[in-house]
């Protein structure tokens, strides 16, 4: 298995608890970027949707969204948790699988920096510039400031830890993280041929309270 995969096993553990791994409180970025460089007719696809907690918000507003997690776990609790999208949840790979469509916009919260190493980032934007509608943008989102830079060793991806999940400790696999400053982010996208519209930090509470981000086109 690929590192990257990690997440799948960390899903399962928790949810085989009863628990779910992340809050369901949606990303106010998401939304709010929407509103701004899209329109509802245009179809819409979130890469790494995972339990659906911006997915559910994005469908109830009224877009034409495909969500996607490369964890088959993921997705069957999506679909189980919001029946009525069950049709619009589907696993997949961005780094090595392809779609037979376009999209008005893409976004991705909170999963580049899962990504540790170069050639993996690479191909997530590359899937992205493959992807979109010829006026087609994008909102990326990667944990971090915009100015640390921290890495961990994909080799230790499935290694057990305790962590904190919903106030209860739970053992669960590592995964992996890769936390860029603002100089490289930039740099990863205008080598994969983006412009960038607008940049930033933000949070996502209360998972993340520090999330940097690019509109990308």
């Amino acid at each position: 298995m690929k590192y990257y995969e990690a997440y799948d096993e960390r899903y399962r553990a928790v949810h085989d608890i009863g628990l779910r791994w992340t809050s369901d409180v949606k990303t106010p970025i998401v939304l709010e970027s929407l509103e701004k460089y899209s329109e509802k007719r245009g179809k819409v696809l979130e890469t790494g949707c995972g339990e659906g907690r911006d997915a559910n918000a994005v469908l109830n507003a009224g877009y034409d969204l495909y969500a996607s997690d490369i964890s088959a776990e993921a997705i069957d609790f999506c679909k189980a948790q919001a029946p009525v999208y069950a049709d619009r949840f589907f696993t997949l790979d961005c780094i090595n699988g392809t779609l037979d469509m376009k999209f008005d916009f893409i976004y991705s919260v909170a999963v580049l920096h899962m990504l540790t190493e170069d050639n993996d980032r690479a191909a997530f934007y590359r899937f992205i510039k493959e992807h979109l509608s010829p006026d087609g943008k994008a909102l990326v989102l990667s944990m971090g400031d915009g100015e640390r830079e921290f890495r961990t060793d994909p080799d230790a991806a499935f290694d057990l830890k305790e962590r904190e999940c919903m106030g209860k400790t739970v053992e669960v696999v590592s995964t992996t993280c890769r936390i860029v400053s603002f100089d490289t982010f930039e740099h990863e996208i205008k080598s994969a041929g983006f412009e960038i519209l607008e940049k930033g930090v933000t949070s996502c509470e209360p998972e993340f309270d520090r999330l940097i981000y690019a509109v990308i086109k």
